[in-house]
């Protein structure tokens, strides 16, 4: 049952570091032992080593005493009833996050692959979950995470992404103590360097200069389309106390799967020896590893005999600049040349296990998987609704959704809609949607609207032979997409009626990749149309 909550925590089991107090005090508090599922991860952890190397970098260490849990018990009754994730052990970083570590998220290159939702967005901004935005979710785990000094790197059509964040983030999120805010770092042109980012590693050394500048002892570096929840305060005490240069996020693979990411090879201690991209057959086998160094559990290791990387990193600053600048001066991507690259220098690369959903929205049928996932029961893919851990995003001051005479069926409404005497089967709705009446939407993903039209401006364009912006009269879609400011009209069926797999069909309004029919943004269909 554990295996099925939304967002489960990795699992962890403390090194011959840690102090026997330290393991009698986390037992006061009530942490389980690690093959239950939970942390023990020490509520007192001294970081000798890491904190007599604060000096010289501008971040003062407090009294390790503070990282002292009092004695509570942290199981609670029915914990799905309060969070999807499971009670974790307490963390004990020394300097906090808020004041040691930088969050850089990686706004992703052109996303061809999920064109047309880029054709006018940046990937990160592509809608998610009816109310969100892809670009919420690293950055509402670095808020959760107690990371609040964030920078997000983008390129390429990034006037949406810039606008969501500068509305959802604007305001500074610490104090005249510490500082907290959410920057946009665009692609730019320098003396030093014309170009634009050549890929992950090369659009962090462009700004290195900058990241130096900042009094941190790590950076951790995300991706901007990756769908998932994660503490980062857990990932770095791990980085932290097994004094690793560079630690790598790994998810459990079984062999099915496994073959389409690029692998890990760990040692006994976790730290990893090799790296294999998309490996086959006996190059498949050699890669397997015994996850219960990490922490899984004997059973499940056995179903997951291979670690996968999930491109989430977390970096400490001398190596960074190091390696961006030193070792490899001409790298352009960290997962398939800096960091092997490390391992092979002799870094201390160290693995760290996510045993939970995780989703990397690189295609159209992920991206309508992971978004259709969310009505999923009875415990969905991914869930909106974890009061420990929320997801973030900009304030829009919607009127509440308004359904009149409605059949509605697990399905998530998003705010503002307006759905008249129609038919909604697990579907997911944006907001500001209009759906009207007689229309049925079934496994399908409406993005909704930017804006409202005035229902007197929707006459107007009823009358004189227009077609008002949402879902027609007695329009169906089924296992599609609808992309916002999408004008449907009436009798239209968006039922992909010939089974067609790949079509790009731009100048009549919208694509069909893997059998899903995705509506271009501000496209329209006419009246009685048949896809």
């Amino acid at each position: 049952m554990a295996a099925a909550l939304a967002a489960k925590t990795a699992v962890w089991t403390p090194s011959s570091s840690f102090s026997s107090a330290c393991l009698s005090e986390a037992s006061k508090a009530g942490s389980m032992v690690a093959g239950s599922g939970s942390f023990v991860t020490g509520a007192c952890l001294q970081l000798g080593s890491r904190t007599s190397s604060l000096r010289g970098t501008g971040v003062a260490s407090t009294n390790s005493m503070r990282c002292q849990r009092s004695s509570r018990s942290i199981g609670v009754v029915s914990p799905r009833a309060v969070s999807d994730s499971q009670s974790p052990g307490d963390t004990c970083l020394d300097p906090d996050a808020s004041r040691s570590v930088l969050g850089i998220i990686l706004g992703g290159g052109a996303g061809t692959r999920l064109y047309p939702l880029t054709k006018k967005r940046a990937k990160p901004a592509v809608p998610l979950g009816a109310n969100y935005r892809l670009i919420d979710i690293p950055v509402s785990n670095c808020i959760n995470s107690n990371i609040n000094k964030i920078y997000v790197l983008t390129q390429y059509n990034s006037a949406s992404l810039n606008r969501h964040l500068s509305r959802a983030y604007s305001s500074n999120m610490g104090g005249y103590k510490n500082e907290g805010f959410v920057e946009v770092l665009a692609a730019q042109q320098s003396p030093e360097n014309p170009n634009w980012f050549q890929g992950t590693a090369d659009a962090v050394r462009q700004y290195l200069w900058l990241f130096e500048e900042a009094q941190v002892l790590e950076y951790v570096v995300l991706a901007g389309d990756h769908l998932y929840r994660m503490d980062y305060q857990q990932f770095i005490q791990v980085h932290r106390e097994t004094n690793a240069d560079i630690t790598v996020a790994a998810l459990p693979m079984d062999e099915a799967r496994a073959t389409a990411f690029g692998l890990m090879k760990i040692n006994e201690k976790g730290r990893v020896v090799e790296f294999s991209e998309k490996p086959k057959g006996d190059a498949l086998k050699a890669m397997q590893v015994d996850t219960t160094v990490l922490g899984l559990d004997a059973d499940r290791a056995k179903e997951m005999p291979y670690i996968a990387s999930m491109g989430i990193y977390v970096v400490s600053k001398e190596a960074m600049i190091s390696l961006l600048r030193d070792d490899f001066p001409d790298a352009n991507d960290f997962g398939s040349e800096v960091i092997p690259g490390a391992t092979k220098l002799g870094r201390k690369v160290q693995a760290y296990l996510y045993d939970g959903y995780w989703e990397d929205i690189g295609t159209i049928e992920a991206f309508y998987n992971a978004n259709l996932g969310i009505t999923k029961k009875p415990v969905p893919d991914f869930s909106f609704y974890d009061r420990s851990a929320p997801i973030y995003t900009q304030a829009r001051f919607l009127p509440p959704s308004m359904m009149l005479d409605a059949d509605v069926m697990d399905s998530v409404i998003g705010e503002g809609c307006v759905i008249k005497n129609c038919k909604i089967y697990h579907s997911v709705v944006g907001l500001r949607s209009w759906v009207a009446e007689g229309a049925v939407i079934q496994d399908a993903l409406l993005m909704g609207s930017d804006y409202y039209e005035t229902d007197q401006h929707r006459s107007e364009l009823l009358l004189s032979g227009g077609i008002p912006m949402g879902i027609g009269k007695n329009s169906v879609v089924k296992r599609a997409i609808v992309d916002k400011n999408a004008r449907i009209g009436s009798n239209v069926k968006i039922v992909n009626k010939d089974d067609v797999e790949e079509a790009a069909r731009e100048n009549d309004g919208y694509f069909i990749k893997s059998g899903i029919v995705t509506i271009i943004k501000d496209a329209v269909i006419p009246n009685g149309t048949i896809i």
